[in-house]
């Protein structure tokens, strides 16, 4: 039901192995995009997941970075490994604007012990690749990334037996830490998926889209965590360091952001779920340990994981 997208970053990869179990009971199916060429962590994150059966996506022709990671690269490393009894491992294939879709079927015919999953990212012409991958009985769902996939062409591709996925991209980025608001308004998409005629629902988590190979100097820290609201409606809090004029003393600027975290979960009318890592970032504040931002981020990703799991819980 729920379908986070990943830009496989080391933390990201980390996560996943460490909550490969927790992904597998809540029927949570991760979506990698590899955005490094050692495939090493990669590799690794696949075997913990397939060890405890959870369904996850592998995408063959990552898109982002300066450099993308061939497609080729990862289509070697497939047919070279043992990934072919991973049962729940499905590749991912993006169709873009610029997509050629004679490309698409040749890895479909080549890779034919894998399912698939089209990830649909601004192709046009969804009666047309309806058309030519209708007798391909490999591909198991369509992901339809919004703003990058209209109603008509979703249509196109409704299919019996094909599960339909629309991402949302709940976060909005500002060009320096310091512009985020208290908070904001993040997704309803978990509770509307079913009335925009989809399967299931995912998010680029507390990330948002926008990707770049290495953050700038943090003359700013914030931790970003969602919650629901009394009717599950999601928003973002975005706590902010008081430091804001300098890149210096980032530890220092992370302890003044989990302060007013703090602060937010204590209050007697606080929404904010008692996720285990809320539960971490409070073991944190009491300890006044700054573990790094990569750690930072992590952890509010698994927040915002857990908080959705606990919501489909909830609700189902």
């Amino acid at each position: 039901m729920y379908y986070p997208y990943f830009r496989g970053k080391q933390f990201e990869l980390i996560l996943l192995r460490e909550l490969a179990s927790f992904l597998s009971e809540n029927q949570i199916h991760p979506i990698i995009e590899p955005v490094r060429d050692d495939f090493s962590a990669l590799t690794r994150t696949m075997e913990t997941l397939n060890n405890v059966n959870a369904t996850y996506s592998v995408i063959l022709n990552p898109q982002v970075g300066n450099s993308p990671v061939p497609a080729s690269n990862i289509k070697n490393l497939l047919m070279d490994g043992d990934y072919r009894r991973f049962e729940n491992l499905s590749i991912g294939y993006i169709i873009n604007p610029t997509a050629d879709i004679e490309d698409l079927m040749d890895i479909l015919n080549e890779l034919t012990d894998y399912s698939f999953s089209i990830i649909h990212q601004g192709y046009t012409n969804g009666k047309i690749l309806a058309q030519e991958i209708a007798a391909f009985t490999n591909i198991k769902s369509h992901i339809f990334i919004e703003g990058f996939a209209g109603k008509l062409y979703q249509k196109h591709l409704k299919k019996d037996g094909i599960d339909r996925v629309l991402i949302r991209n709940g976060f909005k980025p500002r060009e320096k830490n310091a512009f985020y608001p208290k908070n904001e308004h993040f997704s309803d998409l978990h509770i509307t998926f079913p009335e925009e005629g989809m399967d299931g629902f995912g998010d680029y988590l507390i990330v948002g889209d926008d990707y770049s190979e290495t953050g700038g100097p943090a003359y700013a820290v914030a931790i970003h965590l969602t919650y629901l609201d009394s009717d599950d409606d999601m928003y973002i809090y975005h706590f902010i360091s008081d430091q804001t004029d300098s890149p210096t003393d980032p530890g220092g600027k992370f302890l003044e952001a989990l302060g007013k975290l703090v602060k937010a979960v204590r209050n007697p009318k606080s929404q904010i779920f008692n996720s285990e890592a809320v539960t971490e970032y409070m073991n944190l504040y009491e300890k006044q340990h700054y573990p790094g931002l990569g750690y930072v981020k992590k952890l509010s990703m698994k927040h915002h994981i857990e908080l959705i799991a606990d919501y489909i819980r909830r609700t189902s």
